[in-house]
């Protein structure tokens, strides 16, 4: 058991209350980030050598033992590896009759995704969470990167001591969701604004949403990505007690109101024995829905009014109106790639392409315009384990929601799905101006070749494309493939100082002399080169590669960065099958053909993150 100890602090004479809350938080994080040091400094006098016994011990304290659960003066956590009923007995200051509070916020559970440990008992900070967070990888590394770019005149010289924002040693999912949220709760927006930003309703195609409540979504959507998956959280600052649930519903809430003003809020009805007579009504939390209770106003705040304060509080459909663009508010191109059928055998050839991949992937694609169907069973070796030449893709196999953690259904629970991705350049988080949704919405990640020049020819100064190329000579080999990631790296943060907002990894012009960077490793290297260098909210990454064909392709680009594809070889396959002498002519024209496969090709990614539980797509 860990030793556990209380700090009582004096507050300065005549500072405010939020005030006083934003410097314990600052001095708290400035904590943490003292002992992170010394656990680098221990580990650094060890060099290559295994850590002494002594060292040892302080390291693990250091790491599973420090933790402070709440420093505030408006709220007190308690928490640890106990039974509800125990810890009152265990925390003796529960049962002095001084000790009084107008709420309590409770969450008892079992540990799914990490191993139990006292710190990572609920609640947190400001929250308690009940569900997964299927996008928590994906979330930290945007929380990390977006940190150069943090400025707030509320904490001003101070802002390089919260940081990292997420803890690194370890956390589970709900401890990195506490951690942002308290950040942009604490940069200056309300609990209720920052809910709504981390886990917004499913505002794309949702046609009997309010237009100022969609715009208020959007904008975000282009500032914060979805903290996605099956969840449920309840949220305070002390002043404010709210509970948010997650777009597919998932997690239940329930909440009753009794006769003399009590209100109980649970995941399940009955939590508290409560006589019916004394009940004045029952009600339930919907998707994507927010329930707010104000203290100093003494009422429940309806989910419809929450969402009405939140999107007038900014004129943020006149923002996008100015300033948002689609792929139809740029310029036609000029220089669109035509197909080359007379070299397109053998360019599918340099990229690994099987008689499997053209006439039972490609082809079925760009006819039916959906996935084809197969087996799940597959008997072929695993790529490690392979005689023979694979693509880095193979290596890779979909992860599965499982145990508490639910699957979606992507067709009839369309919906709450968004494929649809903002790129561009992000701004200072703990801000909101109307120079945030200088962004271009991509509604559909697969571009056809008209769709990526017209981003490349881009004259708008919010979105300047700059083309990267993945080649290098072949005559180099392993060293020149090395070369060349070092080389592409070097020249995406070169762009990214020079202003550029794009950055398209292109793998076109492969010949005899010039080979290819394998697209997902092209991508990868260079997406977690600008999280380390902190600035990869500065642009996005867009992959032109003859390399991709299929979904599994395709998740796993947009998995390691990538915020649209240009499949261009596979388009041009399309063409090849309708003028090949064995077509059977189902193949339409080109247009429609590559329309088809595009609509399959999204709709199979769709399909591979609904197993995932995660609904929304965020390169």
């Amino acid at each position: 058991m860990p030793k556990i100890e209380q700090l009582f602090l004096n507050a300065p004479e005549g500072i405010g209350e939020t005030l006083l809350e934003r410097r314990l938080y600052v001095i708290r994080k400035s904590t943490e980030k003292v002992v992170r040091e010394r656990i680098d400094e221990i580990e650094a006098q060890a060099g290559n050598t295994p850590l002494t016994e002594q060292q040892s011990e302080i390291v693990n304290a250091l790491l599973n033992e420090w933790y402070v659960p709440s420093l505030s003066a408006r709220t007190i956590v308690y928490k640890g590896m106990l039974m509800s009923e125990q810890t009152d007995e265990f925390y003796k200051d529960l049962n002095d009759p001084d000790f009084e509070s107008h709420f309590a916020m409770v969450h008892s559970r079992f540990s799914t995704n990490t191993l139990g440990s006292w710190k990572l008992a609920h609640p947190y900070r400001m929250l308690a969470h009940n569900g997964e967070i299927n996008t928590v990888r994906g979330n930290r590394n945007w929380m990390s990167a977006r940190e150069l770019t943090l400025e707030s005149d509320l904490f001003g010289d101070y802002i390089r001591d919260i940081l990292p924002i997420c803890e690194t040693d370890e956390p589970s999912d709900t401890a990195s969701l506490d951690n942002a949220f308290e950040a942009v709760y604490m940069g200056g927006r309300s609990v209720s604004h920052t809910a709504a930003m981390m886990m917004p309703a499913a505002w794309y195609g949702h046609e009997s949403m309010p237009q100022n409540v969609k715009d208020f979504y959007e904008y975000h959507g282009g500032i914060m990505e979805p903290w996605d998956g099956p969840a449920m959280i309840t949220f305070t600052d002390g002043h404010m007690l709210g509970a948010v649930l997650d777009r597919n519903g998932l997690r239940p809430f329930r909440y009753s109101v009794t006769t003399d003003n009590v209100l109980v809020m649970a995941s399940e009805t009955g939590v508290l024995d409560i006589p019916a007579d004394q009940i004045r009504y029952r009600s339930r939390l919907r998707p994507g829905r927010m329930f707010l209770v104000d203290f100093e106003q003494k009422r429940i705040i309806e989910p419809e009014e929450v969402a009405d304060n939140l999107a007038s509080s900014q004129p943020y459909g006149e923002w996008l109106s100015n300033q948002r663009l689609t792929l139809n508010d740029l310029e036609p191109a000029t220089n669109v790639p035509n197909v080359d059928l007379e070299t397109v055998n053998l360019r599918q050839m340099v990229f690994g392409y099987s008689q499997e991949d053209i006439r039972m992937l490609i082809g079925p694609m760009g006819v039916t315009a959906h996935q084809p169907q197969g087996s799940m069973g597959n008997d072929a070796p695993l790529a490690a384990l392979s005689d023979k030449p694979q693509s880095l893709f193979a290596y890779f196999k979909q992860d599965f929601a499982q145990v508490s953690n639910p699957p979606l259904d992507a067709i009839r629970e369309e919906l709450v799905t968004q494929m649809a991705v903002p790129v561009g350049r992000r701004p200072n988080l703990f801000d909101e101006t109307e120079e945030h949704a200088r962004l271009l919405r991509v509604d559909h990640p697969i571009l056809r070749n008209a769709d990526l020049a017209r981003i490349k020819e881009s004259t708008n100064a919010s979105i300047r494309a700059i083309t990267i190329s993945t080649l290098f000579p072949v005559t180099e080999g392993a060293q020149g493939l090395k070369s060349a990631l070092d080389r592409i790296r070097r020249e995406a943060s070169d762009a990214i100082e020079n202003g550029y907002t794009v950055l398209i990894l292109s793998d076109r012009g492969v010949d005899s002399e010039n080979s290819f960077i394998p697209s997902l490793l092209a991508t990868a290297a260079v997406h977690h080169h600008l999280i380390r260098e902190k600035t990869r909210t500065q642009a996005d990454i867009m992959v032109e590669s003859g390399e991709p064909r299929e979904v599994h392709h395709f998740a796993l680009l947009y998995g390691y960065g990538a915020s649209g594809i240009n499949p261009y070889l596979a388009l041009e396959s399309l063409a090849s099958i309708r003028e090949s002498v064995a077509s059977d002519g189902t193949m339409p024209q080109q247009d429609i053909a590559e329309e088809n496969y595009r609509k399959a090709s999204e709709e199979g990614v769709l399909k591979t993150m609904s197993k995932m539980a995660i609904s929304t797509l965020q390169g």
